[in-house]
């Protein structure tokens, strides 16, 4: 059975930034030494610090690491001014840049490793686009979840960084009539917010999802005001095309797609875990919720809900907006979350004037990244997730989309990097680099994006060396027999670029 769900590795570094001018023995070079709990806290501080710079200085919101996941009108926000974004990490000139030798001397061995099989991998200094070291870096590799630094990077592109999607009810043709609006929001909850984890932890007003219950209670409000207690009810999933279900669909790391859904149509609301049961009929279950939540509220449903689509222009009678698409794109790709990636795609292609299903994601994206100049020979993608295994992005090129995103001249682009696990904390990467491993010197100090299915491990992010300079990578590893032995071989050879100069 293929899988996609990411518990594999992915990393990407953090600003090595002073945690005490005059500490020993924990800290050196200005980062912490880890392997103990406080080492790894004090890691995980800088860390979180360092976020703040990597998003031109606005909150990286890391009290909630992991988010679970029409487009909706909104106000594109100012991008953060260029010359405060990862400084001074990114260096752009010469002096004491890795080199070739430098890199091909720190890792050795590392990278034939046989716990990774077929390895392609790429190295490269994101302060000057060089490609410091590689291995079958221009062949075509199986991505798998780490196609989500493609489908985000092409949505922060595209997209109003605050730009919401809007589920709402609006008057249908007759009086008595009303129609839900599938807005492509598959984190509407049905939950209340104290009910609410991501990852594990509670919700904040920015990362709250958009609220069924209080849909219902503005709709009922409205009806009532008009004389209105019984009602026919429709709802509109036109926004999406295509059909729902993933060609590699397994009811668990992503079940069918629709534009009209409430909590990413798990089984349990509740069950915050990586790879939850999921409905057959997400939007008949939306449906079935609203009802339910129209009728405490006092308004009866007549007869049994019917599919239309809403009319242009109909009057609003209630609506509730997600997180912003930022948010959005940080909780995907910190919890390598399929359901909610495909739904970014969606709006990539929407975007783009592609049709709104998977293969139009892939399309749109694909597009995208060719206009951000990223090199694109070898790029297959017919997903937002990377659940396809047909998916194909040689090492270059995933690590230069890595490299993109962390320049100084595409601070738009940062949220890709935010949005990464943090090693040894959050997300897919909150179990790997621990001393068991031997790789507890990464812990707090790694950020990347994992990637997961049957016989691949991928992982690509940033990591900034003992020099303070920014490397981009990707690791891609086929044919391994054990994966949890080939996440090990891969987080040992980023944890060795932490540690090195590279000259």
């Amino acid at each position: 059975m293929v899988t996609s769900n990411s518990n594999g590795a992915s990393k990407v570094g953090t600003d090595r930034i002073p945690v005490s001018p005059t500490a020993g023995g924990a800290v050196e070079r200005g980062w912490a030494v880890a392997g103990t709990y406080r080492g790894r806290t004090v890691a995980l501080l800088a860390a979180l610090a360092a976020l703040a710079v990597l998003a031109g200085g606005g909150p990286a919101h890391p009290a909630v690491p992991t988010e679970r996941g029409g487009p909706a009108a909104g106000a594109p926000s100012a991008s953060p001014a260029a010359p405060v974004v990862l400084q001074p990490a990114v260096q752009q000139g010469t002096d004491g840049a890795p080199t070739t030798a430098g890199v091909q001397a720190a890792l050795g061995t590392l990278t034939t490793d046989k716990a990774l099989a077929e390895l392609s991998f790429a190295i490269v200094d994101a302060g000057t686009g060089k490609l410091l070291l590689g291995g079958n870096e221009t062949a075509p590799a199986t991505p798998a979840s780490t196609t989500k630094v493609a489908t985000s990077v092409a949505a922060l592109s595209l997209l109003p960084q605050q730009t919401r999607l809007t589920t709402k009810v609006v008057r249908g043709t007759a009086p008595d009539e009303i129609v839900l609006v599938g807005g492509g929001d598959p984190t509407l909850t049905g939950l209340n917010r104290d009910q609410i984890r991501i990852g594990g932890a509670p919700v904040d007003a920015d990362s709250a999802p958009a609220s069924m219950p209080e849909l219902a209670r503005q709709t009922a409000a409205a009806l009532k005001a008009a004389g209105l207690t019984t009602v026919h009810l429709g709802y509109d999933t036109s926004l999406f095309t295509g059909s729902p279900f993933h060609p590699f669909n397994d009811g668990t790391d992503l079940g069918p797609m629709t534009a009209l859904m409430v909590d990413e149509g798990r089984i349990t609301a509740t069950d915050d875990v990586d790879a939850p049961g999921r409905v057959e009929d997400p939007t008949g279950q939306a449906v079935a919720e609203f009802t339910a939540l129209l009728a405490t509220q006092g308004v009866k449903v007549a007869d049994k809900p019917k599919e239309e689509q809403a009319q242009t222009g109909a009057t609003v009678l209630g609506q509730v907006q997600s997180p912003t698409v930022v948010r959005l794109i940080e909780r995907a790709l910190t919890n390598s979350d399929n359901t909610l990636a495909e739904a970014i795609g969606r709006q990539v292609a929407l975007a783009s004037h592609q049709p709104a299903g998977y293969e139009g994601a892939g399309a749109a994206t694909l597009a995208e990244l060719t206009k951000l100049g990223v090199p694109t020979q070898g790029v297959q993608l017919f997903d937002g997730s990377g659940m396809n295994s047909r998916n194909t992005i040689p090492a270059a090129a995933l690590a230069e989309l890595v490299a993109l995103a962390a320049s100084p001249d595409h601070p738009r682009l940062r949220p890709a990097l935010t949005g990464m696990p943090i090693a040894g904390f959050t997300g897919t990467l909150r179990s790997r680099y621990t001393a068991d491993q031997g790789t507890a010197d990464g812990a707090g100090i790694v950020r990347a994006k994992t990637g997961s299915l049957s016989g691949v491990s991928t992982l690509a992010g940033t990591v900034v060396d003992a020099d303070g300079r920014v490397l981009a990578f990707a690791l891609m590893s086929k044919g391994a027999d054990d994966a949890g032995a080939a996440h090990t071989a891969m987080d040992r050879i980023v944890v060795k670029l932490a540690a090195c100069g590279c000259h």
